[in-house]
């Protein structure tokens, strides 16, 4: 007999109202929008909110609303794409340094969807959506990294043979220069600097030894900042949850990267371009505010300065040693936490073996003594200058905290005191990712609108839908009644796939839409295979209910051994694709789960609703 359980009807009815549910956000259309998000030290409020309304107003900028949002972001709608460049302009131009503005695509999906967690998919660069940056290694600030990195590589040489020297500097024409103190056994510490350096060209004379780094030295450290640099952009892309991120470089010393899909396109500026790091460094005894107004300074110590405002109303200085314990760059995690003695945000943070010996070395020689955490951001401007952009970078230097060392420590430990959870979410992330090599600036962004994919999604969605038009037309014309059946299996079918693609935020990009029309074909052969048996099944003389229900049975077994096969194939893509391949790979496997189901289980259930029960039947459309 023909029968179909009540349960399975009602899996039919739950799937078939998700999958509508789930898939109907992709029908409502995006705003163009400008999102701001506070740096360091400032915030977004009510009084922020008004000042960018009056701007934008006078600026004659029309907009379809500015929203506060729930994570502390504001969010102005434009009703196109040239309003929205020209609100980003303004605010720029009006909100300075102070804040990240950044171009958006605003969902107007309905909150009541979003609280149940439906959302549209995301579309890629070749569709639609998206941000697409190119970022440029600054020469200078690497070049700068490398000598100092050089001096304080000479300075500990010396130290550990016991040189005493005056300074350890870098100077013009690439080079450091090491001044020893009097009576120093100069001709060893050249020894020395040789046997360690033995690429660099040693010369001076006496007490005075110039290391010059070879030009060939610094063009392979340029090139390999930026590949360093890649990788660390993909760490934190991959920290953004960005999906089929494209990172590729460009020239010598530059590096496109595109995150298709993005809807917090501010947190993606600010995590990709800003260089930060942490630096422990020993406190030095003296008094700073001395310092700072007379210009005296320790020749061991430079005054940095922390976040608390003094009675001067100027931040409150602190003399620091030039020698850094520990830094970035010997980091190997980072989590945020609430420290439960002090009960503030704390970031926990885990050195390398190098590292750690650094700090336990520090450490035992210094219980009861200060040390410091600098906090060291490079943040990119853009200025309108006479009409034109001027590209410049800020250096943030501050001091969040200035703890006394109560004992021993080396590989693990907390930094306690920070202003907000949210603040060491964010510095955790930067530093789990890994800083950057050399800093980097932006030299183009760009969002992806409508009008550059606007023919893409015509064509794909076209080709879809020719696919899906062609199966129509031949079933309902070979198999009838049966072809009924197995067109609404393939609606459903594609009401699936887009439901669960929106369900998992993956992005829809043009090998996706392929991936789509492939699987209605597979769809397609899925449903030939069932038809086909039920024919056979009648063309021996079984009545047409048990025809229906054997050419069933006996079709699902081999229409899930193809599909395991293809669905391996798009695991394979999956797994070890990248970027258009993976998307495909994707849409394969989505479209093969939900095609098996629709073709073995919904088209069944459909059957039975028409020719099951107690009915006598004498034939079958098919």
């Amino acid at each position: 007999m023909l029968e179909y359980s009540r349960l399975k009807y009602l899996i039919i009815l739950l799937v078939l109202a998700l999958s509508v549910l789930y898939a109907a956000p992709n029908a409502f259309p995006q705003d163009p929008a400008v999102q701001v998000t506070a740096n360091r030290g400032t915030k977004v409020d009510a009084a922020l909110k008004a000042r960018v309304e009056d701007v934008l107003k006078k600026g004659g900028v029309a907009t379809v609303g500015v929203e506060l949002e729930e994570d502390g972001n504001l969010l102005v709608r434009t009703g196109s794409d040239e309003a929205q460049a020209k609100a980003a302009q303004l605010m720029r131009e009006t909100l300075g340094s102070g804040f990240v503005v950044a171009l958006n695509q605003a969902t107007t999906v309905p909150r009541w969807m979003e609280k149940l967690g439906a959302k549209p998919m995301f579309l890629g660069l070749d569709l639609r959506g998206g941000v697409y940056f190119l970022m440029q290694v600054d020469r200078k600030a690497a070049l700068d990294k490398r000598f100092e990195a050089t001096a304080e590589d000479i300075r500990g040489l010396l130290r550990d043979n016991r040189i005493r020297y005056v300074s350890v500097d870098p100077a013009a024409g690439n080079r450091v220069v090491a001044k020893l103190g009097a009576g120093q056994d100069d001709a060893k510490a050249r020894q020395l600097i040789v046997r360690d350096m033995p690429t660099y060209r040693i010369d001076g004379e006496g007490e005075t030894i110039s290391v010059e780094i070879p030009q060939a030295e610094l063009d392979k450290m340029l090139t390999d900042a930026v590949q360093q640099n890649i990788g660390t952009l993909s760490n934190r892309i991959n920290e953004l949850g960005v999906a089929e991120p494209i990172i590729q470089r460009q020239g010598a010393d530059r590096i496109a990267v595109q995150l298709p899909g993005v809807q917090d396109t501010a947190q993606a500026k600010r995590i990709l371009g800003a260089t930060a790091t942490l630096e422990y460094r020993g406190v030095v005894d003296g008094n700073a505010i001395e310092a700072r107004d007379t210009g005296n300074v320790p020749p061991e110590a430079r005054i940095y300065y922390r976040k608390e405002i003094g009675p001067d109303g100027k931040p409150l200085p602190v003399l620091l040693n030039k020698r850094v314990i520990a830094s970035g760059e010997q980091l190997q995690g980072a989590s945020s936490l609430f420290d439960s003695r002090s009960g503030t945000p704390a970031v926990s943070v885990r050195l390398n073996a190098i590292g750690g010996q650094r700090m336990f070395d520090f450490t035992s020689a210094n219980v009861g003594k200060p040390m410091a955490v600098v906090y060291i951001e490079r943040i990119p401007e853009v200025k309108i200058v006479d009409g034109k952009e001027v590209r410049t970078t800020r250096i943030n230097e501050q001091v969040i905290s200035v703890a006394t060392i109560q004992s021993t420590f080396s590989k693990e430990f907390q930094t306690t005191g920070l202003e907000s959870m949210k603040y060491a979410a964010d510095l955790a992330l930067l530093l789990r990712a890994g800083s950057l090599a050399a800093p980097m600036d932006f030299v183009d962004e760009r969002t992806i609108g409508p009008s550059l994919g606007k023919e893409n999604i015509e064509r794909g969605l076209l080709a879809v839908g020719f696919a899906f038009t062609f199966a129509l037309v031949f079933f309902l014309v070979y198999y009838r009644v049966f072809g009924l059946i197995t067109c609404l299996a393939l609606l459903i079918n594609l009401l699936m796939v887009f439901a669960l693609m929106s369900m998992l935020g993956a992005t829809m990009s043009l090998p996706g839409l392929a991936g789509i029309a492939l699987t209605v074909g597979m769809s397609v052969d899925a449903n030939v295979l069932i038809n086909e048996r039920i024919r056979e099944e009648l063309r021996i003389g079984l009545p047409p209910q048990k025809a229906i229900a054997e050419g069933y049975d006996r079709a699902s077994g081999t229409i899930l051994d193809a599909n395991v096969t293809a669905f391996l194939a798009g695991l394979a893509m999956f797994a070890f694709g990248s970027g258009p391949l993976k998307g495909f790979g994707m849409t394969t496997m989505l479209g093969i789960i939900t095609s098996a189901y629709t073709a073995v289980s919904v088209s069944r259930g459909i059957a039975t609703l028409i020719y099951g029960g107690k009915r006598k039947l004498k034939s079958v459309a098919i």
